[in-house]
């Protein structure tokens, strides 16, 4: 039987590959399957863990307080080549692009074991933005020997890349499965959440999300400018906003919007919480990937706050914009939604470019058929 190694180790790569590992659960007697995690983000990782049922197999639990990227990437390298020198596997399954992913596929790569790149192929093409995660993608694409592209953009852009087009999928993406998963069991559930408890969903809610590294500064004063400014100016309007602990962002958040009456400032949330909060709300303002893949699939605009995004497809498609970290293109885009109903509707009614949640059967049916022991 084939061993199939799982590794992640930030929330977001937990959400995509849970239903991958899941799915591989499913087949007991053709792969033998292991999860490893690097615990790159602690607590928002085992929130994920525990909502999808998925104890990891090992756990580095690797992350210290203010750690360097140098350091992170480092200390992961290290401990996973370990693993690996002891486990042997016939694949290694990374995701995106974190530290974590980068680092495990060149240990991987260092001991000559093939690396499965989940979610391969999106770019920006600059270096510098997503900082590191634009780099850490390209260098795992050049790494990895089989490529799980969500779109045809992403394989085109790896074939750009000299990648060989025989080992390239386009599967959709694995986040539309969890979403969808995740969305059918609240309702099964009649799923409610005390840490929304103050939110006032009688309201129109905007919610808010912001952690990338490059807004860092000036950039997120401005979103929070339009942020203070839409509140202002809607105040049967209520903005929600899970502020990440970083206190890069958790700083300057709650120095200009505290004790705004209509924006509720709240801890993370756990994932389950999240996507009920996406299915309630009216639009979405966020610097984040996954919403911008996640978003369509539940009918609600997105307004990314970055200058580029390595997912066009949405923009292209018509289901996100991008309005960067200018405050007055976040206040207006976000003001034309609130009062012009047909272009509201003419986002939400969009098909979603990024999958339709069986990204996960057709990776696993390629790991267990289709890849060489």
């Amino acid at each position: 039987m084939k061993r199939i190694v799982i590794v992640f180790g930030t929330r977001p790569e937990a959400i995509k590959l849970c239903p991958l590992v899941r799915e591989l659960k499913a087949y007991p007697g053709k792969c033998i399957s292991r999860v490893w995690v690097t615990a790159q983000h602690r607590q928002m990782l085992d929130q994920v863990l525990g909502l999808f049922e998925i104890r990891p197999d090992f756990d580095l639990n690797i992350m210290t307080h203010d750690q360097t990227l140098a350091r992170l990437t480092s200390r992961i390298l290290e401990n996973i080549t370990e693993l690996l020198e002891a486990e042997r596997p016939d694949v290694v399954v990374v995701q995106g692009d974190t530290t974590t992913t980068f680092a495990v596929s060149l240990a991987a790569f260092y001991q000559r074991i093939p690396v499965a790149h989940v979610e391969a192929g999106l770019r920006t093409n600059n270096k510098y933005s997503p900082f590191p995660e634009e780099v850490n993608r390209v260098l795992t694409s050049h790494l990895a020997d089989y490529h799980f592209a969500p779109t045809e953009w992403a394989k085109l852009n790896l074939i750009k890349e000299g990648i060989n087009s025989s080992r390239i999928e386009v599967t959709g993406n694995t986040v539309i499965d969890a979403l969808l998963w995740v969305s059918d069991k609240l309702m099964k559930d009649n799923a409610h959440f005390e840490e929304l408890g103050q939110v006032d969903f009688s309201k129109k809610i905007i919610l808010v999300t912001g952690h990338r590294r490059e807004s860092f500064g000036q950039g997120l004063r401005n979103i929070c400018d339009a942020l203070k400014q839409i509140a202002k100016a809607y105040p049967e309007v209520e903005l929600v906003y899970p502020v990440h602990l970083n206190p890069n962002v958790k700083g300057p958040v709650y120095d200009m919007l505290e004790g705004i009456p209509n924006i509720k400032l709240i801890p993370p949330l756990h994932y389950a919480p999240f996507v009920y909060l996406m299915n309630k709300c009216y639009l979405i303002i966020s610097d984040s990937g996954g919403i911008q893949e996640e978003a369509p699939s539940l009918g609600k605009p997105v307004l990314v706050t970055r200058n580029n995004t390595e997912r066009p497809e949405a923009i292209k498609a018509g289901t996100a914009i991008l309005v960067g970290t200018d405050t007055k293109k976040i206040t207006y885009e976000t003001e034309r939604l609130l009062k012009d109903e047909h272009r509201y509707l003419s986002i939400s009614k969009k098909s979603n470019p990024y999958g339709d949640g069986k990204a996960s059967k057709r990776i696993v049916d390629i790991l267990l058929n289709h890849i060489q022991k």
